[in-house]
């Protein structure tokens, strides 16, 4: 037995070693890749994404949605702790009434259509082609504008576009033969259009097949769709995982040898996903897993992945609702979102860190995936969310919520009860660089079995003054650079203040930091490379004795996590992950820990 671990333990090192090896050859090249109008303001060398409305919530980053397509549009719906919103990404169809590319100006038949040249914002006399597009105009009718009343017309075209916008024409030129109206067509124009129906007739033939392709499946989608109003959405992870290491508590002379063995786990989801205006969206969502807390075989939380179960609210197995909350516009710029099941912090927060802090694709550490002490409040919330976008580079997020297991008792209700209160300015100074500053005030009645850190760090960082009632400043500084379409460089820094509200008015200081190292298209397209590497929450200083001994952690513990997701197809992926905790609980008596995990996640 120890002879294998002891070899499974050296093959689950190796991922990090080659990630280490790669980070130090990519930073190299990517830096050469970057093009030097790419560090300023220009729009030279910009990433651009039209994937998400505004604020929607769950979200990748640039370069991932470049590469994921259908498999991270289905999982960035999902609310789960995994996936926001992009400052960027929400810049780019946050305005509804900016204008909507189509085909060509001339074709479209939703557009207002202009009755007059002089209705075209950017068409001037002086343009050549301006007594061409005069006939069009007022003799035939053909051309509709954009919303905005331009007809950019040194837009580039498609021969299939000119062949719809031909056949627009030709539609026009019919309706004006059967009225016979007084503008009769030319005869010459009337050559014209059919000299140029005959070189494109190859190209509206196909125009006329796709259309009738489109109807027959949209008629098809229609008749099995399960509701008008309703989207399903469904994942399925299994996992297969083990740890190695003498299990963690603290006191040398009482190790306890690592007895686990390996298993064999799942977790799975349905979303119902429901707009009743086109703009909002009613999130209902069912779970049922069974993969267990690491935490209570090797002795310390920092093992835990950011999937498990909590047994104690929710059996393995059994199905419970995992999140119910809805979101709505409020005007152009605002949103809003209310819910009474798992309404946290990171549903509508940007963490920044969602290339590789996303449990489903990538990191799978529970402290890995985001800054822990300002977006995990500890507990599952219900309460109410605001967004505000006052402009592409800046961002306003603002959320209450209360313990959801508290907040329908009547003698605690929403403001007696666990609680937690989140302030962020998202900064965007260009399209590769993100930043967010936020502040969370949290607060926990006494004996309510609560932690001040979502499950993560040392259990003195967790319970500074043991299950004395406890509120906590808790400030966060958060970053993501974009540094080329091969390497994204994103981290954060975590700064505590809890203090003692009952049996006494101790202080504590508790801190946290990471960065997170992602490598979009890593050997093949598609495929996501990740190494992360931090300080789970610490105790730095304390006031609080027991025993006569300040609760304060001796060392520093690392957290270091590597992966590879290979994409299997675009709703599977196949993702080997090992991660490894120096000196757990923050404290050199206690051996390292090796977590290895081979995930594989199904979207449908």
């Amino acid at each position: 037995m120890n002879k294998t671990k002891t070899i499974w333990n050296l093959l689950l090192s190796t991922p990090i070693v080659c990630c280490l090896i790669l980070f130090t050859t990519l930073t190299k090249t990517t830096a050469q890749e970057v093009p030097a109008k790419q560090w300023g303001m220009g729009e030279q060398g910009r990433e651009t994404s039209n994937h998400l409305q505004r604020f929607n919530a769950p979200f990748l980053t640039t370069q991932e949605l470049a590469q994921t397509d259908k498999q991270t549009n289905r999982l960035e719906e999902f609310p789960s702790s995994s996936s926001q919103t992009s400052p960027n990404q929400v810049k780019q169809n946050s305005d509804p009434g900016a204008p909507t590319p189509t085909n060509s100006p001339a074709t479209s038949q939703t557009k207002p259509r202009v009755t007059s040249v002089s209705e075209l914002s950017d068409v001037q006399p002086t343009d050549w082609a301006f007594q061409a597009l005069q006939s069009l105009v007022e003799r035939y009718g053909c051309i509709a504008g954009y919303p905005d009343k331009s007809y950019r017309g040194n837009r580039a075209i498609s021969r299939y576009e000119f062949a719809a916008g031909l056949n627009a024409c030709l539609d026009q030129i019919t309706q004006q033969i059967a009225a016979a109206t007084a503008n009769a067509v030319s005869k010459e124009d009337l050559a014209a259009v059919q000299r140029l129906t005959k070189e494109f007739n190859p190209e509206l033939v196909q125009l006329r097949g796709r259309v009738d392709n489109l109807e027959t499946r949209v008629a098809e989608v229609q008749a099995n769709e399960f509701s008008t109003t309703t989207k399903l959405v469904g994942e399925a992870i299994f996992l297969v995982a083990d740890a190695i290491g003498d299990r963690a508590n603290n006191t040398r002379a009482n190790d306890t040898k690592d007895e686990s063995s390996t298993f064999f786990a799942y977790r799975s989801r349905l979303a119902f996903q429901t707009s009743f205006t086109g703009r909002d969206q009613l999130t209902t969502s069912l779970t049922a897993l069974n993969i267990p807390n690491m935490g209570n075989s090797t002795g310390t939380q920092m093992t835990r992945f950011s999937i498990d179960g909590s047994s104690t609210n929710y059996p393995d197995n059994d199905v419970y609702l995992d999140a119910l909350y809805y979101r709505f516009p409020l005007g152009d710029k605002a949103t809003v979102w209310i819910g009474t099941r798992t309404l946290n912090f990171p549903v509508y927060v940007p963490t920044l860190n969602t290339l590789t802090g996303n449990a489903q694709n990538g990191s799978i550490g529970r402290f890995s995936q985001f800054n822990p002490t300002v977006y995990r409040p500890g507990f599952d919330g219900a309460g109410a969310a605001f967004a505000y976008k006052f402009n592409d580079q800046l961002q306003l997020h603002l959320a209450y919520i209360a313990d959801n297991f508290q907040a329908n008792l009547p003698n605690r209700g929403l403001f007696d009860s666990n609680q937690a209160a989140t302030a962020q300015l998202t900064f965007s100074p260009s399209k590769q660089v993100d930043i967010g500053l936020t502040y969370t005030r949290k607060y926990f009645i006494a004996q309510s079995g609560f932690n001040l850190t979502g499950g993560t760090g040392s259990a003195l960082a967790r319970n500074p003054f043991q299950q004395n009632a406890t509120s906590s400043d808790n400030f966060g500084l958060e970053f993501n650079w974009r540094f080329s379409k091969r390497f994204t460089l994103a981290g954060w820094f975590g700064y505590t203040q809890a203090h003692q509200e009952t049996g006494g008015d101790s202080e504590a200081t508790i801190v946290n930091g990471a960065l997170s190292f992602g490598f979009p298209d890593l050997f093949k397209e598609g495929n996501l490379g990740g190494f992360i590497i931090g300080v789970p929450p610490k105790v730095t200083s304390s006031d609080y004795r027991v025993a006569g001994v300040r609760r304060e952690d001796p060392d520093t513990s690392l957290h270091l996590e590597a992966f590879y997701r290979f994409r299997v197809s675009s709703n599977i992926s196949v993702t080997p992950i090992v991660y490894v905790i120096t000196k757990p609980e923050h404290n050199d008596n206690n051996d390292p820990i090796v977590v290895g995990v081979l995930r594989t996640t199904f979207t449908f």
